[in-house]
């Protein structure tokens, strides 16, 4: 019995994302404790025992099935996030909800996964290779279609997500080092263009470099070195036309302390929290940071802190323990499963995860821009929990089946 359930059971995966699971309503609880809303601990109760009964069954779905059902399930993802926009409902600026009475959804978390899903259909088939440009685009367009409509919204953060996701599967699928390259230079050269004209040409000279090392051909280099060159330019150009709020986030990100008690205040008091944790930590729901409520809606974005403050440094490192050992498996089941489709689901949800780790993480310690992407398994938010259990369910499936071809 014993070594059955080895064999069919991924456990540290699956104790894991209970560990995780429990920290975030342990955190959610403290965070929402002085500021009496304990309604919200009630509701992420019942998102975690539905994301359980979801979790059980994406886990216990036939490996064909969920082949079959990939592409259906793409196309009304889409479908959602186009009626999201034309009937949903606006929360902090954002129009990514459906409600439904007392309920919310919100579709652009669960386009994530049937993304990754589309993707591995197009992908695993024998006659795609990544090497070909032709067979390179459509990949890009799949990601584009939901990352378009999640901009529209808008939800700038959502849709980091899908480009964080999109590299892992494209290296995982053999794609060139010249086509990573390209893909993230203009981020670095448009980062480098906010900060100053020195750290622009310093990233220009370094990326026409590494362009050049690992170009394919003349052509193609010269191509990728002037768009990056054409990005840095417009920088500012581009800024000037950004929402006054997405601009402020970006000052944040480059200097918190330019609007302490605006757009920087969220960031300075999260590093408040996470510093004066300590070691050990205040104690459970004596964080004064937390129960003080110093940070506006702790127990969504910001919820890393939480946890931070009250049980100091051995808290913070179990939490990020636990998401090192869940990506350490995730990447695991993705290079043990023999059924290229399941290969790149696996590849596909640990970089989903990823992002949203080193994101939220970042936020909190004023390392990453805030835009709002929420901790798994620990924030707030029964949409997230849900899509969050949903994957590991996912994983779950594909490790019982990882010797079928």
């Amino acid at each position: 019995m014993a070594n059955f359930i080895q064999e069919r059971i991924d456990i540290p995966t699956l104790a894991t994302a209970i560990g995780l699971v429990s920290v975030g309503l342990v955190s959610i609880y403290s965070a929402t404790y002085d500021a009496k809303m304990s309604e919200l601990y009630v509701k992420q109760i019942v998102a975690a025992g539905i994301g359980v009964i979801l979790l059980i069954s994406a886990a216990l779905i036939p490996s064909r099935t969920l082949q079959l059902i990939s592409l259906p399930a793409y196309f009304l993802s889409l479908l959602l996030l186009i009626t999201v926009l034309l009937i949903g409902k606006q929360v902090s600026g954002s129009t990514s909800w459906f409600q439904i009475g007392p309920l919310s959804f919100q579709p652009s978390e669960f386009a994530k996964v049937t993304t990754v899903l589309a993707l591995a259909v197009y992908l695993s088939r024998s006659d795609v290779s990544l090497t070909k440009t032709k067979d390179a685009v459509i990949p890009a367009l799949m990601v584009l279609a939901p990352v378009m409509l999640i901009l529209k919204q808008p939800d700038t953060g959502t849709a980091m997500i899908f480009f964080g996701m999109f590299l892992p599967v494209l290296f995982w699928g053999g794609s060139s080092t010249f086509t990573i390259v390209a893909l993230l230079s203009p981020g670095v050269v448009a980062i480098a263009a906010l900060l100053g004209t020195t750290p622009f040409f310093i990233s220009i000279v370094m990326l026409g470099i590494l362009i050049w090392l690992t170009k394919q051909n003349t052509v193609s280099a010269a191509v990728v070195f002037s768009f990056i060159v054409f990005i840095g330019i417009s920088v500012q150009s581009i800024y000037g036309k950004l929402r006054p709020y997405q601009q402020k986030r970006i000052l944040t990100f480059l200097d918190p302390s330019a609007d302490p008690l605006g757009a920087g205040y969220n960031v300075l008091q999260s590093k408040i929290a996470i510093g004066s944790g300590g070691f050990f930590g205040k104690g459970y729901l004596q964080g004064t940071q937390t129960q003080l409520n110093f940070i506006p809606a702790q127990w969504t974005d910001f919820i890393f802190c939480v946890p931070s403050e009250e049980f100091g440094f051995l808290g913070a490192a179990t939490i990020l323990i636990l998401f090192t050992v869940l990506l350490f498996r995730g990447v695991r089941i993705a290079s043990t499963v023999k059924n290229p489709f399941g290969s790149f689901v696996a590849i596909g949800i640990t970089g989903i995860f990823a992002t949203h780790i080193f994101m939220n993480v970042g936020m909190a310690l004023g390392l990453a821009p805030v835009v709002g992407i929420p901790l798994p398994f620990l924030s707030y938010g029964g949409s997230a929990l849900l899509a969050d259990m949903l994957m590991i369910g996912l994983l779950l499936n594909l490790y019982a089946h990882r010797k079928e071809y």
